[in-house]
Order: C-alpha cells, then structure tokens, then sequence
C-alpha cells in the first residue's frame, strides 16, 4: 500500500510540475501587445494599444489605485503632452468611468481598441486584485441588464449611456466580463462583442497577418497597427490636396521604388523614441524600400507640412526578412505618433 501511495503521490508532482511548465509558458509567450492581439477578430485592421501600466511608469505619476478627479485628469494631461494617449478610445469618458464604473485608465493594465468593417470593441486588462464582482454590481446599478450567465453580455446601449452622461462613447453600450483572464471587452453592438468573445476564448480564429509587424514593434507604451490594406488607404497621399500629391509623386521616383504594405506598426517604444514597422511580400522588397523609405523619411513632408526632419532624426533604417524598421527620435515637443498614424503620410506610402 505505501508503495501504491508513493506512485501516487509522485505522479501528483509530476502532474504539479507540468501544469506549473504550462501555466509558465502560456504566460512567458510573447509581448502584452502580442497576446492581446491574438484576441482580436479576424478582419480587424486597426488595432490601438495603450499600455496603461507602463505609460504610468513612463511619467512617474502613479495616481494610485482610487484617485481623485483631479488625480486622473492630471494623469491624462501628462500622458497627453508625452503622446502615450491618442491610441485609446476612453479619453473623453474617463471621468464617468472612474466616478461611476470605478476603473479608469488610471487603473487600467492595458487596453486594445479594435477596428473593422464588420465592428469595433475594446479590451480592457485589469489588474489581478480587481473586483469585478462590483464592477458587474456597478454596472446593474447605473442601468445596465445583468446576463443570465456570467460570461454573458451586459446589455446598456445608447440609452443608458446617455442617462449616465452624454460623454460615455457608444463603445461602451455592451460588456462582457471575463473574471479568469481579469478582462472586460466592451463595444456599440451585442453581436459584435459576441463576435469578440468568441475569439477571446479561442471559438473563432483571430486576426491574421500581423503577428511580424507586432512582434518587431516590441513593449511599447502605445501603438497603431494597420492592416496592409488599411494602412495603403489610410495613410495614402490621395487625402493630400493636389499640389501635395504632385509633390509627392516627384519626392517618391526620386527615393526610388515604394511597394505596399502587408502591415503597417508605429509605436511609441519604453525608452521614447518611435518605431515604424512596415511589412512586405518579400524580403527583396524590405531591402529595395529600406533605401527609399529611409530618403523619404530624410525629407519633405507634403500633406502634413514642413520636413519629416521638423518633426525627428532618423537614428536607423534596416531590413530583416520581409521587414522595414525606422527607429525615429522625436523632436522635444512634437507629437510624432498621433500626427502621423493617419494620412497622409509620405514615408508610409504604398
């Protein structure tokens, strides 16, 4: 019997021990931005990333775990002048949320504001220590109906937005609590945060095509990655006026030849400086567009006004497979990741 009982017993370590090497490794793979964007629809192609954790130890203001009004607003003002906020969808409704919801960005871990054709929602990563019990409580009392199963959707809409304040976004009408990962995933419609959760829980295949972008981008603070089509739509000189684009079309056969994007990345990185990642078919076309998106980045910036060197040094260009990278040193005072994460923008033209 005692022998039985040492198989046993030992069996159970063994059992321990992997569960353990599993635990580890599913929380060692890859960046937060990574993992996060493993949980976005497929057929996103804009995804927006704050990570509130580190842009609070970025500015070195930690409001603390209940701040005051003031305390928050202070928060979102400095982040604001270090451009570490542009990317989040909570900026006008942080004042409601932390007054009524009692969570902010001020309390956030991260968040991950998703884009498509199809929808939009936004994930929200809280702390471990969070109540999310009493946020579901919150959420009853301010008018939302609490779903019949747990890891339902709590169903608001624009109606009881509005009756909280008129400053909540419409991202907001619907949520769904996942306690276990310590996530809420929020957004306008019921069937598209259905839509979200299914792929949140591994039920429906996530977006594709932009894990090398992301994995080159790093830990940054914040960043906006784009789908290769997005990014040749909404980064194209087609928005600038026609002087512009006639500019624009000499200054590019001049740099050379430009192919489109399979992916597009700009971030804000730990240390302050911008990375922009930009994907391509082959790495024939990273070699041939590392030259002529490094000219261009060297000079005018026609639909945005001025040079690109008003607004940063370029420290480096280099090619590695299929991938461009521009490390970017922003000038003191310039807002390089919100001014130039939409278009038209020369450099990223496809």
């Amino acid at each position: 019997m005692r022998k039985w009982w040492a198989v046993a017993g030992a069996a159970v370590v063994v059992l321990a021990l992997v569960a353990a090497g599993v635990v580890w490794w599913l929380g060692s793979r890859g960046t937060e931005l990574e993992k996060a964007v493993t949980m976005a629809p497929a057929g996103s192609q804009r995804l927006s990333w704050t990570d509130w954790a580190a842009v609070r130890d970025r500015l070195g203001d930690a409001p603390g775990d209940d701040p005051s009004a003031a305390q928050l607003q202070r928060f979102l003002d400095d982040g604001y002048d270090a451009d570490l906020t542009s990317t989040s969808a909570l900026l006008a409704s942080a004042e409601t949320l932390r007054a009524q919801l009692g969570f902010s960005p001020a309390t956030l871990e991260w968040e991950l504001f998703t884009q498509s054709e199809a929808g939009a929602a936004d994930y929200l990563r809280f702390p471990d220590d969070a109540d999310l019990e009493a946020l579901g409580d919150r959420l009853e009392a301010i008018g939302f109906t609490r779903p019949d199963d747990e890891d339902g959707v709590w169903r608001g809409g624009t109606d009881v937005l509005a009756r909280v304040d008129g400053t909540l976004t419409p991202e907001l009408g619907f949520l769904a609590i996942d306690a276990d990962r310590h996530l809420v995933v929020t957004s306008d419609t019921a069937d598209y945060l259905a839509t979200a959760m299914d792929t949140v829980r591994g039920d429906a295949d996530p977006v594709d095509g932009l894990d090398d972008v992301v994995a080159a981008s790093g830990e940054p603070l914040s960043a906006a990655v784009y789908a290769g089509t997005y990014a040749c739509s909404a980064l194209a000189m087609s928005s600038a006026d026609a002087g512009d684009q006639a500019r624009a079309e000499q200054l590019i056969a001049d740099a050379g030849e430009v192919n489109p994007v399979t992916g597009f990345a700009m971030s804000v990185q730990p240390g302050g400086d911008v990375r922009v990642v930009l994907g391509f078919e082959s790495e024939d076309q990273a070699r041939t567009n590392a030259d002529s998106r490094s000219a261009l980045a060297r000079g005018p910036a026609p639909g945005q006004g001025g040079d690109f060197t008003d607004r940063f040094t370029v420290r480096s260009v280099t090619a590695e497979g299929d991938l461009v990278t521009l490390e970017l040193d922003p000038v003191e005072g310039q807002y390089v990741l919100s001014d130039l994460s939409s278009g038209p923008v020369l450099f990223a033209t496809c």
